[in-house]
């Protein structure tokens, strides 16, 4: 009886399976096909700035059109990110069609005129509009609802960076600080698998970032495959990376709400942004932290690729680009945090590296992962992620960084939608909060 009972349960999972991969593969596609026409289009625009570096003189007049576009046909999409996370938490209205085209747009038009952003936020919100509008067609409930659009974050992570298990876990850590929600861990999985594919097979290929240190044994603890020394400076520089996390979102939120405060007409607060950025470049005599930073016309110039090379980043590199991209996405402008965090982190693990003697692509690649880490408070998908993009050798030295980044990083972070199911340090492990209150039931738990 209880062999029968066992095998109608593992029937029900296999038939779930089948229905959830029906279900996310038109989700997961198209959400691979527009990142990948997403992708194409900022390396094309990107190209274009650099070779017409006057564009970055129409930054003001691109703010003050990404306003109008959304006043006029943006309604609630303007919440970007933290529009998909409220519907998971809450469902609600929805995430509207709306938000895909001008998502798209208006980070391509940020990136065309010089603004200091990234992409990943752009691809989350495509990936959390599709879902939403499948779920709709699908009639699905509830529940299932929460599930697909968690499906749309993985599609649009994975796809854009090409690591698909981190984007599956990404999408599953990042809407609680310290918990993870296991009911769609499957399905996430398959959805970050098949944007993925979709993504490289439109001929989107993802920038290599190597990690030469393969690490060695400790000369005083020989049965150990790290050295302890090493670990004692990333431990030093991890704690920094979480620190610099904080510092980032907390001043994006800062400069956006007294920017609001101080400029009561919200045509003039793209407007100020853009000349503080396109000043501010002036004056350092480089536009090297403009747009993504992912690689620089100029050879010996700043950006994540150079980053992991020995003199690849001034001292102040990583604060300049933190600085460009707060003002940047504080004021008005369109795009992502993450590809600027990377940046971040990689300039400021090179600088640390020059000051400790440590390996300057080992440090690059740890600050790339654990500012993000420390950001987002995801540290298991960070993890992930340098597995997926610098190989497994120095997992030992990922998880440190990461999880040493998201303790430090506090309990802020850059989705203000993100909640606190359990607190990172309390006196009472078993109290859970939320974010302005302690939690007292799980969202999830009345499906039916």
């Amino acid at each position: 009886m209880n062999n029968t009972k066992y095998a109608v349960a593992q029937l029900n999972i296999a038939k779930q399976l089948l229905r959830w991969t029906i279900i996310i593969f038109p989700v997961s596609v198209s959400t691979g096909l527009l990142v990948a026409f997403f992708l194409w289009l900022l390396d094309k625009v990107t190209i274009l700035r650099w070779q017409n570096l006057w564009l970055i003189y129409l930054l003001p007049v691109a703010g003050v059109l990404i306003v109008w576009l959304y006043h006029r046909f943006g309604k609630n999409s303007v919440a970007g990110n933290n529009l998909i996370i409220d519907e998971i938490h809450e469902p609600g209205g929805g995430v509207p069609l709306q938000m895909t085209p001008l998502i798209l747009f208006t980070t391509v038009i940020t990136h065309l005129f010089g603004g200091s952003a990234g992409r990943e936020g752009t691809a989350i919100q495509m990936g959390g509009s599709m879902a939403s509008q499948f779920t709709g067609w699908f009639k699905l409930p509830g529940h299932d609802k929460q599930i697909l659009l968690m499906c749309g974050m993985a599609a649009g992570f994975a796809a854009v960076f090409g690591t698909p298990v981190a984007g599956a876990v990404f999408a599953l850590e990042v809407l609680y600080i310290g918990r993870i929600k296991y009911d769609a861990l499957i399905p996430c999985l398959i959805a970050g698998i098949i944007a993925h594919i979709t993504c490289v097979t439109c001929g989107i290929q993802h920038t290599h970032y190597t990690i030469a240190y393969k690490g060695g044994m400790d000369s005083f603890f020989p049965h150990i495959s790290f050295n302890l020394i090493l670990l004692v400076k990333v431990i030093i520089a991890s704690v920094l990376f979480g620190i610099t996390g904080l510092v980032f979102a907390e001043l994006s939120h800062f400069i956006k709400n007294k920017s609001q405060q101080l400029i009561p007409n919200p045509w003039l607060v793209p407007v100020a942004g853009a000349i503080l950025v396109v000043g501010i470049s002036y004056l350092l005599g480089t536009f090297d932290y403009l747009g993504l930073g992912v690689t620089t016309p100029n050879v010996n110039g700043v950006s994540i690729v150079n980053a992991f090379k020995v003199g690849g980043a001034g001292y102040l590199s990583w604060f300049w680009k933190l600085l460009l991209t707060a003002i940047t996405l504080g004021m008005g402008f369109k795009g992502g945090e993450v590809t600027p965090l990377f940046f971040i982190g990689a300039t400021l693990g090179n600088t640390l590296a020059s000051i400790s003697g440590a390996p300057v692509d080992l440090l690059a690649g740890l600050g790339f992962i654990a500012v993000f880490a420390g950001a987002t408070n995801t540290p298991l998908a960070c993890t992930l992620m340098g597995i997926e993009l610098f190989g497994s050798e120095n997992i030992i030295y990922y998880a440190v960084a990461c999880f040493t980044a998201y303790y430090f990083s506090g309990h802020s972070g850059i989705y203000r939608s993100q909640r606190v199911a359990v607190a990172k340090f309390t006196v009472d492990p078993n109290k859970e909060v939320s974010s302005n209150s302690i939690e007292k039931k799980d969202t999830f738990k009345d499906r039916k």
